[in-house]
């Protein structure tokens, strides 16, 4: 298969991102860029991001997560602890977070070290889940290699009958990670590939230091 795709262009003209209007805190940016993405109808899911880690094959591996909850220190997303991504992140913490928002031409580079949050916290989300979102859990040996689809299948209905009328436990291997970023990096698409960057970069002292890269 071949296909050239050089032709494929969209023009950016969002509003401009300009230092005089940047907090001290990224945070803050982070909230209102946030904001805006979940008010936007053509957004599905504005909390759906990519992490990136470094596997224990020594190549850098990407996917989607949802993230699940924001606060002062970092980002919140839970999995299994025992999938490749959880294995990659217990053998190195460094992460990368991305989310881009296409309808409004805006992206946010994350990058910072990943730690696991206390059970208790764990224990609360879970317990917010849905019955099948719970069963799921149990039932997936994440990112292990299973004969069919019909087995998982089967797994499943097992445990809906094992825990029919019960309450489903987390189990242990299942969690969240909280990434606290050493650094954000704002994009703002803007015309002629100009785009708008602006890095904030955590230093020694805790403060942020403000920098504008070259698109």
């Amino acid at each position: 298969m071949e296909k050239d795709l050089s032709h494929y262009r969209k023009n950016y003209d969002r509003n401009p991102l300009l230092e005089t209007d940047l907090p001290e805190n990224p945070m803050e940016l982070f909230q209102k860029w946030f904001l805006e993405a979940d008010e936007l109808e053509s957004i599905d899911e504005a909390n759906a991001m990519s992490v990136s880690t470094l596997g224990l094959d020594g190549f850098p591996k990407t996917r989607i997560v949802l993230l699940k909850k924001i606060t002062w220190e970092g980002f919140i997303f839970y999995t299994n602890y025992n999938s490749e991504k959880g294995k990659a992140i217990a053998a190195n913490p460094k992460v990368c977070l991305n989310l881009f928002w296409h309808g409004l031409e805006r992206q946010i580079i994350i990058k910072g070290n990943a730690e696991k949050i206390a059970p208790n916290l764990s224990d609360g989300y879970f317990e917010s889940r849905p019955d099948g979102s719970k069963l799921g859990a149990l039932a997936s040996e994440q990112s292990q290699e299973i004969d069919s689809r019909e087995s998982l299948d089967l797994r499943l209905k097992e445990l809906e009958k094992k825990y029919a009328n019960t309450e489903i436990p987390r189990p242990e291997y299942w969690g969240g990670f909280i990434v606290k970023p050493v650094s954000m990096e704002f994009w703002q698409g803007r015309p002629n590939r100009m785009h708008d960057r602006i890095l904030f970069a955590l230093q020694e002292d805790y403060s942020w230091k403000i920098s504008r890269l070259q698109p």
